[in-house]
Parts: structure tokens; C-alpha cells; sequence
């Protein structure tokens, strides 16, 4: 059957022998008796199409008699105003929500909504659980005993029989799971590919072909070249697609591994870490819809691999409860917009930041704060001077944690105890009862008195004022504050980068922020605090006797959401992290505020790590995980790369990772990756020639085509693709991550290596992002050869 055709990646060990069995499941089928052969013409292959359209053709027949229960039920339950109690409109709403979730889903335009199916032998043991025994009862037996469709949604008919199988149920898992090594009760394996409505081809992959299988007394007919081939084989565009019909054993593992704790992957470019993260939020929403409704985040390293990967999680079904954010737009209200230095990014995340943020929380305090409080009161001037308010302001911080902003009632009622200490310093301490008691009286009300004067409130906005992060981080634009408040958080050398960085803010901190930044931000919310908000509204009599404030209805608050900006969440059920090898300290820190109850999935590639500096990474994400238990994953095959460029990247990563096995290749297209070189110095020669190469792969390939610089020419690059046409972008190194293309010219290698620390593994992402041509374009600083070959990529 299809999808996982001839891969079949049980382990490294084998990958090898995926080569062959990819092969072998065509050659078989036409050089023994295996099956009915492709040999006739199409007449095979239609007959096999025909067959899977009158199963779609049922599918869909069956699907709209559910739309219609559907449509009837939401109609029945709006109609239904009068209720009598306001349970009974609670229920009256819950039955119109779900209903109306369960047509919206109906109503989902799927591509290759029915995709696979799985014809099986008999098993050894009955269904348990309404999952099939994997089991075959007799290995030799040729017949096929049973017949499973896959799909996006699960479809029964009439008597509850299943016309489609959900790809994430159990019973769905053989699709997935079954290899040439390891068939269990596989025979053949189908994937269908449909347009609309319409079947328009299939791919088999016959996974016992030592047999010859038959069913309803036919002999079986395998068709195509086997399914994960013809996928590979695809043009690509600029979204990503599901991998729902191509899963392989591996990757379906990571997929359907237990949520508890912590699930850790690690695999090399290609692997499809991206595709099996997000298919795995499908999959626990499926498994445990309530325990997730908490939300799903999914953190993506750049805003270009959330739109790369935006459309997979409705083609798989699911909407709303998975919110998908690059790093940089966490903090709601923050989008990076910015790209720092190599050098200010390390600074900025190092959990050094920490230190340096909570001091500057306080400095920001300070900063221009009156020295001097003057009031008059009881007939006289009530003065506190810089000394007394610089120990009341000690008192207020005192040694908890409590954020900033939080503290300010504090700081109103130690000055108002300060002033009224001196009011009183020549009165004698009350003795009885009574004078205790009007003492008392008088104190409140001084309090009152004081707390409505101009001068007092006045004072306090400036000596205690309500902090924003922004404007905290703008504070630490000048270099000679920044250095003051550092003490040995960064060094002054760093302190002169940080300033530069932020050197375009206001002193409100308006401007645009970077990915790093929006971590800062975040760490200064928790330290700040929000500022005190008005009381309320005082709850009507009325409502709290009749309990109706409380209940709203469906509509209702869709009404209201319209109305109203969208809360952050910031707590999430499970967090799904991708490319985590560059997150920061900082970085982890913030995610980890959104996770204190969550479940955990990984994703990364320690050799294709932009964060130079990994044991302070890992400690950061030690601490985030700490006490949950965790399960590795290693994903070995590379999907994406024909052997041709992964041999070229290779050689990067045996420079970057000096040791680290490169992920194997599952297959070759003949094709060499081309070297062109430009020896001229002239950046008008340079552009020339990255136009020509682009232009010449865009006649080469169907899908798209990347030009990969090194970021500080991004601009450049964007010239060089304009009027090109939209199957062109042009990248900066870091904006690389995760995506893929047709077709790649890597311009400048050594421009990118060079970058920063972690060059040569950016580099290897580099080189690693295309999926059928890879043309490397160097200038007089690579030192290519007379073939074009650049020095760092000589073998």
C-alpha cells in the first residue's frame, strides 16, 4: 500500500535495505507471481481506480446524509427559545456548539480525504478493543481476509460499520507501522490519491512478496512504483503539506508515543521533525480531546515556518485548539521584526539577562525619581529627604519577589507612615485605651487627607511609577546606565552591544523588537507585574438571584468575541517545540511560563543549531522539565535530500559536528548538485550570475525555488529574484529553518559560515534545504576551484 511504500525504516541498521525493498516491492510485482501485474496497459490501473471510486463514491453518499443529521439538529436546537431553566439553556447551547463544530468539520474541504487502505490476512485472534490482532493466523495464507480504508475522519455507515477509519485511531496504526521486514498482517499497502471527488491514482506497495495474495478469489493487483516515492517525487510550493498518507514506522512511533512527561526527537534535516510535531497535535487531540481543550502551542523558531506549516493542521481536521507561534511572537502584542548580531544575540540569551533585567527593573525606578517628598498637613510642611526615601523604598522591595508594579499600594502606605512618623514625633505615645483609640482616628484621617493632595499623588506617579516593559528595556539603550547596573551580569564590552541594539527605541520604548527581545520583554512582565486595574463592576442584585449572568449562550459569546481583542493564553495543555536546538536560555525560560502543567514534545538537531553555547541551553531546559519524565526518539532517514546533495552537505557537517552521522539519503535522482563560481569581485557580477542560476532552476523544476544568503545580504537577495516570479524567495540564513524547496542556490557558503559561532551548522541547514537540485554559488572569498568547488567543501 502507498504511503510508506518501500520505506520502511525499522532501524539505521536497515536503511539500507530500504533502498533495495523500495525496489524490490515493484520488481517483485513484475517478475513473480506475486500479484496481477502493471504489464497490461492501464487496463490494471483503472480497473483499480474504478474500484476505489465506488468506495468514495460511498464515503461521500454516506457523508452527506451526516451533514444533513447534522444541519437538521443545529436548525432543531436553534429553534427551541423557550427554555425553562438556565440549565436547560446550557444544555440547548451545548447541543448547538457541538453540532455546529461537527458540520463545520463536514463541511472541510479535504484533499485526499479517503488516502489509504490496507488489505490483510486473516488474524489470529478477534478484534479487543476494536483494535485488529497484527497477527496473521496463518503467514502462508494468500487469501485477504479483510480490507481497512484510511482517512482523514472516521466515516461508519448506516449500521455502524467502518467505510473510513481515522488515521489516528489503533486500527489505523498497520498503515503506518507495517514494513517488509516486519509485515504482521499487511499484504498490500494502497495509498489513493484523489482530486475533489475523483480518484485519480493509486500506488501499491506489496509487502509480502513472497505470496501470491488473492482476494474474493482474484489474484491481487499491485499498481505504481511504490507510494513514498511518488510523494518525494512532488513539487513542492510555498505551505507545507500533511504527511498523513506517507508516515513512515519511525515517525508514526514519535506520533503515537504517550503524552506524559516529556517525548524528546532528535533527527538530522529531512526526517520530517516539523511534519511528525504537527501531526502528533492531531493525534493527541484525537486521543484525549478533553484533557488537551486546554490548548496545544506549537513554537516555531521564525514567523516564515509558522506560514510554511499554518495549513497542515486543518487538512488533518483540527482548528482552534492548536495555536501555532513563532519564538519571537509569544508576548502577546509583540511581533519581531528585528534581527540582532550574532554577538547581542548570545548576550541577550544568556540567562545572565536575568540578573541584568531585575536590576534594571529597579534602576528604571529610580530614574529621574524626586529626591525630595513635600506636603502640608496637621498645620505644618512634612518633608522626607533623599536619605529617609531611599530607605523607605528599601522597605518597600524588601527581599520577596513580589513584582514592581505590584508593590506600589505598599509604597502609598510606608510613605503615608513615614509622613505621619514625623506629624507625630513630638506627641507623646497614647497610653490608655481611649487615647490609642483616638490616635487611631487621627491617623486615618491624616491618610485620607494626605492621599487626596495634589502634591502627594503627584509624587507618588513619579517616585513609583507604573512600569512597562518597554520602557525598562529602553533604559538600557545607554551603554553608561546599562554598564552602571551591570556588576559583572555582562561586561562592559557587552553592555556597548546591548545599548547599540536598542538604540532606535523611545524612551516610552516604542520601536521594533527583536526574536531575543521578545523573551526580555516576557522575563520583565514576570518581574513588573501588571499595574493595578479599576475594581469591577459591582455584580446587579438581580443576576446574582437568578443565576443568568453566568449562563451565556453559543452565539452569544461568538457575538462577543467579534467585539473584543483575543486573550493570550498562557497556560497550554501540551507544548510541541520545534528546531529546539537555537532556543536560548531566555527562550526557554519564557515557553516554560506557558507549560508549568503542560506535557512536552521536542523536536531538534543539535548539528544544525544556531545557539553556540548548548550546556547552558540544556540546564535552561532541565530546569523547564524538571522532575517529568522523558523518552527519546532518533529519526534516521532523510526524506527530503536525494543522496546527491546530502553527500555535499555531509562534508559541512563533518566540519561542524565532527562526528555526528548524517541522516541516510532513501534516494538518488542521478542529478549532481552544481558549483558556479564568480571571480569577479564586482557585486554587479555576483548578482548577474545568482540571476542566471536562479532562472535556470526555475525551467529545471515545477515547485519552488530559494536563493539562501547570509543574512546581512538579504537585501541583495531580494534584488536578485525580483520579477522572477512567485516561485522565488530569497532567505536570509536563519530564515531558513525548517522550510524546503525544488530547488536551492546557496550563494556566499563561506559568508554564511563565517557569521558567527555556529556558521558552518547554519550552513548545513543551508545546504540542506532542497528537495531535487542544489546549485552552491561562491565569489573570490569561498577560494573555489577551477570547477567552482568551494575550499570548505572539498572532500
Amino acid at each position: 500500500m502507498g504511503a510508506h511504500g518501500s520505506a520502511q525504516q525499522f532501524t539505521a541498521a536497515t536503511t539500507e535495505a530500504m533502498h533495495s525493498t523500495a525496489m524490490h516491492s515493484t520488481s517483485t510485482a513484475e517478475s513473480t507471481a506475486a500479484g496481477v501485474i502493471d504489464n497490461e496497459g492501464d487496463t490494471v490501473r483503472d480497473r483499480e481506480i474504478a474500484e476505489e471510486q465506488r468506495h468514495l463514491d460511498t464515503v461521500y453518499h454516506r457523508l452527506e446524509e451526516k451533514l444533513a443529521e447534522a444541519e437538521y439538529i443545529l436548525e432543531d436546537a436553534a429553534k427551541r427559545v423557550q427554555v425553562g431553566t438556565p440549565g436547560a439553556l446550557a444544555e440547548r447551547d451545548a447541543q448547538v456548539y457541538r453540532a455546529g463544530a461537527h458540520l463545520h468539520r463536514l463541511n472541510s474541504e479535504f484533499e485526499d480525504f479517503l488516502f489509504g487502505r490496507v488489505d490483510l490476512q486473516q488474524a489470529d485472534a478477534p478484534e479487543e478493543h476494536g483494535i485488529p490482532s497484527q497477527t496473521p493466523l496463518d503467514p502462508a495464507d494468500p487469501a485477504v481476509a479483510e480490507t481497512l480504508h484510511i482517512g482523514r475522519l472516521g466515516v461508519l455507515d448506516a449500521e455502524y460499520g467502518p467505510l473510513v477509519i481515522d488515521w489516528r485511531a489503533p486500527a489505523a496504526a498497520p498503515f503506518y507501522r507495517a514494513t517488509p521486514v516486519e509485515p504482521g498482517r499487511v499484504i498490500r499497502r494502497r495509498v489513493i490519491r484523489s482530486k475533489g471527488r475523483r480518484v485519480i491514482g493509486v500506488e501499491d506497495d506489496l509487502l509480502r512478496p513472497d505470496l501470491t495474495p488473492t482476494l474474493a478469489g482474484r489474484e491481487l493487483a499491485v499498481v505504481g512504483d511504490g507510494a513514498l516515492m511518488a510523494s518525494l517525487g512532488r513539487a513542492r510550493s510555498h505551505s507545507m503539506r500533511d504527511i498523513v498518507s506517507s508516515i513512515q514506522k519511525e515517525q508514526d512511533e514519535v506520533i503515537r508515543a504517550a503524552a506524559a512527561g516529556a517525548t524528546l526527537v532528535t533527527g538530522g534535516p529531512g526526517t520530517g521533525k516539523t511534519a511528525v510535531a504537527l501531526h502528533r497535535a492531531a493525534f493527541l487531540l484525537y486521543q484525549d480531546r478533553r484533557r488537551y481543550a486546554g490548548g496545544i502551542l506549537v513554537v516555531s523558531p521564525t514567523p516564515l515556518l509558522v506560514s510554511y506549516t499554518e495549513g497542515v493542521l486543518p487538512a488533518l481536521g483540527e482548528e482552534g485548539q492548536v495555536a501555532i507561534r513563532a519564538v519571537g511572537s509569544l508576548v502577546d502584542g509583540i511581533e519581531a521584526e528585528r534581527y540582532d548580531t550574532p554577538e547581542a544575540a548570545h548576550v541577550k540569551g544568556s540567562a545572565r539577562m536575568v540578573q541584568l533585567l531585575r536590576r534594571a527593573a529597579r534602576a528604571a525606578l529610580e530614574l529621574d525619581a524626586p529626591t525630595e517628598l513635600k506636603v502640608f498637613a496637621r498645620g505644618e510642611a512634612l518633608r522626607l529627604d533623599a536619605g529617609r526615601l531611599k530607605a523607605v523604598r528599601g522597605n518597600v522591595v524588601g527581599s520577596g519577589g513580589t513584582p514592581l508594579n505590584l508593590l506600589r499600594p505598599r509604597a502609598r502606605r510606608l510613605l503615608l507612615d513615614a509622613l505621619w512618623q514625623q506629624a507625630t514625633r513630638h506627641l507623646p505615645k497614647p497610653v490608655s485605651h481611649f487615647e490609642r483609640e483616638q490616635r487611631q482616628e487621627e491617623r486615618e484621617a491624616f491618610d485620607e487627607y494626605v492621599s487626596d493632595e495634589a502634591s502627594f499623588l503627584d509624587f507618588l506617579d513619579a517616585w513609583w511609577p507604573a512600569l512597562t516593559p518597554r520602557r525598562v528595556l529602553a533604559t538600557l539603550k545607554h551603554s553608561r546606565h546599562t554598564n552602571r547596573i551591570a556588576r559583572r551580569a555582562v561586561t562592559p564590552d557587552e553592555a556597548r552591544l546591548l545599548a547599540a541594539s536598542w538604540r532606535h527605541l523611545t524612551d516610552r520604548g516604542d520601536g521594533a523588537l527583536s526574536t531575543h527581545d521578545a523573551a526580555l520583554i516576557d522575563e520583565l512582565q514576570l518581574l513588573l507585574g501588571e499595574p493595578a486595574r479599576p475594581k469591577a463592576r459591582e455584580v446587579d442584585a438581580v443576576d446574582l438571584l437568578t443565576g443568568l449572568e453566568e449562563v451565556t449562550t453559543f452565539a452569544d459569546r461568538t457575538g462577543r468575541q467579534r467585539d473584543r481583542a483575543p486573550v493570550e493564553r498562557r497556560e497550554y495543555a501540551h507544548v510541541i517545540v520545534d528546531e529546539a536546538q537555537d532556543l536560548t536560555p531566555m527562550q526557554w525560560r519564557m515557553i516554560g511560563r506557558r507549560s508549568r502543567m503542560a506535557t512536552w514534545t521536542i523536536v531538534g538537531d543539535p548539528a544544525q543549531s544556531s545557539w553556540p553555547y548548548p550546556q547552558e541551553a540544556q540546564a535552561a531546559l532541565d530546569e523547564v522539565l524538571a522532575g517529568k519524565p522523558r523518552r527519546r526518539h532518533t529519526l534516521t532517514v532523510n526524506y527530503r535530500n536525494p543522496a546527491e546533495i546530502a553527500e555535499v552537505a555531509a562534508k559541512v557537517l563533518a566540519l561542524a559536528a565532527p562526528g555526528t552521522p548524517s541522516p541516510s539519503a532513501v534516494r538518488s535522482t542521478g542529478i549532481a548538485p552544481r558549483f558556479a563560481a564568480v571571480h569577479d569581485p564586482a557585486p554587479e557580477a555576483f548578482a548577474e550570475a545568482a540571476r542566471a542560476e536562479l532562472a535556470r532552476l526555475l525551467a529545471e523544476v515545477d515547485g519552488t525555488v530559494a536563493v539562501v544568503v547570509p543574512m546581512d545580504r538579504r537585501a541583495e537577495a531580494a534584488r536578485w529574484a525580483e520579477g522572477l516570479g512567485d516561485r522565488v524567495v530569497a532567505l536570509g540564513s536563519l530564515e531558513a529553518k525548517g522550510l524546503e524547496y525544488d530547488a536551492t542556490v546557496v550563494a556566499d557558503p563561506t559568508g554564511i559560515a563565517g557569521e558567527s559561532e555556529a556558521g558552518l551548522r547554519v550552513l548545513y541547514v543551508a545546504l540542506t534545504r532542497a528537495t531535487q537540485r542544489l546549485t552552491v554559488l561562491s565569489g573570490p572569498d569561498d577560494l573555489p576551484d577551477s570547477d567552482g568547488v568551494p575550499a570548505l567543501l572539498h572532500g
